[in-house]
């Protein structure tokens, strides 16, 4: 009887999992600490497929080494039959437990904040980034997810300088996080008198939206500081001190929100953002071995590396972490990055089970 050292690992971890997360349940105190209750209900329900396949192989595996005893003293062809039925059953189990224990992405279902900021080119980088923001918007529409404009820092030319938003709905961070990256666009620009091509790129940083439960901030930890906002070249757009800078002292992060005429409107966005910030803040933290790990194995996928190119001459995009390239004006333009999400899904999905074959990704 042969069972893979990978698959008799897994198995052995599923069954402390579980036992570990029914200890969890039945601890009284546990409703007590809101966080670790839903992470641990969480968890238990997103293994219940792992642990009902794990049942099912031991069950198969007691057969097979009944009938193993069985054939020790009388070399049957039914009880052999029996035997070969249970170790088909084990060989078949044995992918699906391991497709089982990928466990999604906890913040997959929440909300999301997307940052895009202009990096490389100029009015050009600028302009780029405001292409970024139309795509997402349209991508966001076609899957019914309800985009909301947080700040946004116009540049002289009509692109963008930054711009924050968020995207709401089931589902939004496991359709937007694999946006995050460096973005660059070849084109060339309007102002461009000899058709020369140019190169820029903007930056997208993608956050799962969080509440007071998932970060708690101490006001005593905040500084916040009220001025008047100002648009595009240092015009005055308002003549009260409605913008907010609100500083986190302990980390030094800081988040400045003036689009809002007032200033508890640009303070609740502005901690929308700190909370978003803080919260992949602290789950970097908590994978740092882990992304260490998989940066050395994949190298694809951080958010310093080129993740996409945007080619108009050749009116093609092309995605480098998973090497597929998908017209530009006819579909990413459009809004239309579907194929190219769930290419990226599915590279996640590889890029987990592959850690886990390594031992990397224990329950």
């Amino acid at each position: 009887m042969s069972t893979s050292s990978v698959t008799a690992r897994l198995i052995e971890q599923i069954e402390r999992t579980r036992e570990e997360l029914a200890a969890a349940l039945a601890d009284p105190d546990l409703t007590a600490d809101r966080a670790r209750y839903a992470e641990v209900n969480r968890r238990w329900s997103a293994l219940q497929e792992a642990f009902g396949l794990v049942e099912g192989w031991r069950d198969a595996e007691g057969r097979a080494r009944e009938a193993a005893e069985l054939l020790r003293e009388d070399d049957d062809d039914d009880v052999r039959a029996f035997q070969r039925e249970a170790l088909d059953e084990m060989e078949d189990l044995e992918p699906r437990i391991r497709e089982a224990m990928v466990e999604p992405d906890p913040n997959d279902e929440r909300d999301v904040i997307v940052e895009i900021r202009a990096a490389a080119g100029g009015d050009e980088a600028a302009l780029f980034a405001r292409d970024l923001l139309e795509v997402y918007s349209r991508y966001a529409e076609t899957r019914r997810f309800r985009v909301e404009t947080l700040s946004a820092s116009p540049s002289d030319a009509g692109g963008l300088r930054e711009v924050t938003f968020a995207v709401k709905g089931a589902g939004a961070y496991s359709v937007f996080k694999h946006e995050a990256g460096v973005h660059r666009v070849q084109r060339v620009p309007e102002t461009e008198s000899q058709g020369r091509i140019h190169t820029s790129t903007a930056t997208v940083a993608v956050l799962p939206e969080v509440q007071d439960v998932d970060v708690r901030v101490e006001e005593k930890d905040l500084k916040v500081d009220v001025y008047r906002s100002s648009g595009p070249g240092g015009q005055s757009v308002n003549t009260t001190d409605s913008a907010v800078r609100i500083t986190h002292l302990p980390t030094g992060l800081v988040v400045s929100m003036q689009d809002e005429k007032s200033q508890l409107q640009n303070r609740e966005r502005a901690m929308r953002v700190l909370r978003a910030r803080l919260y992949e803040r602290a789950l970097a933290e908590q994978n740092a071995e882990i992304s260490a790990a998989r940066r050395a194995q994949l190298g694809s996928g951080e958010r310093a590396e080129k993740v996409r190119t945007y080619n108009y001459p050749q009116n093609r995009v092309t995605d480098h972490r998973v090497n597929m390239t998908v017209p530009l004006r006819e579909q990413v333009l459009q809004g239309a990055l579907g194929d190219l999400t769930r290419a990226l899904a599915a590279e996640e999905r590889r890029q987990l089970l592959a850690a886990q074959a390594d031992g990397g990704t224990a329950p």
